[in-house]
């Protein structure tokens, strides 16, 4: 299996909640004695009334929380980033901006990255309090993310990848 795939993978597993449960016989309240005598009711033999088979029993086989988490190698990481980026290169859709300036408005974001056909797209910065990032919250068709908060989904997600170079130089001296 490529390791994208392998990597999306393992992320959109990550984010699954985990939380489906039923209630076995242990779980369910009631049952310590006897429903009826062994004998002489004409009836099947009974231990407990939560058995699964009894009326207000414990489910048998159903779900339990678990978690959907995958673990992946820091080298295949590093490889489907890598693969990542280059992909996006190759296609003409990696945009190296110097420093992206912004007040904060959402407006002002839209208006900078339309202009320049550049949505949809992810904006990857290098700090995590970056006004850029605030700007980009609200945007129907872009994100954008710190370059500590890359993820492999977040880029394929979106056509165009706006990176900061001081963001581009940080995330690839993490891949070495």
């Amino acid at each position: 299996m490529s390791v994208v795939p392998q990597v999306v993978k393992a992320i959109l597993a990550g984010k699954r909640q985990g939380t489906a449960c039923t209630k076995g016989r242990s779980l369910v309240s009631g049952g310590g004695a006897k429903p009826f005598k062994q004998k002489g009711t004409g009836r099947a033999r009974q231990g407990s009334n939560r058995s699964s088979i009894m009326v207000g029993g414990g489910t048998w086989g159903g779900p339990t929380p678990r978690s959907y988490e995958q673990k992946v190698n820091k080298k295949v990481m590093n490889l489907a980033v890598q693969s990542v980026i280059a992909d996006k290169l190759q296609a003409g859709k990696l945009h190296v901006v110097e420093k992206l300036e912004s007040s904060g408005k959402t407006k002002e974001m839209f208006n900078l990255l339309n202009d320049k056909n550049l949505l949809p797209g992810l904006v990857v910065t290098e700090k995590t309090d970056s006004t850029a990032i605030k700007a980009s919250k609200n945007l129907q068709r872009g994100d954008a993310l710190p370059v500590v908060g890359f993820s492999v989904y977040e880029a394929l997600k979106y056509e165009n990848l706006i990176i900061e170079k001081a963001a581009l130089e940080k995330l690839l001296s993490r891949l070495v």
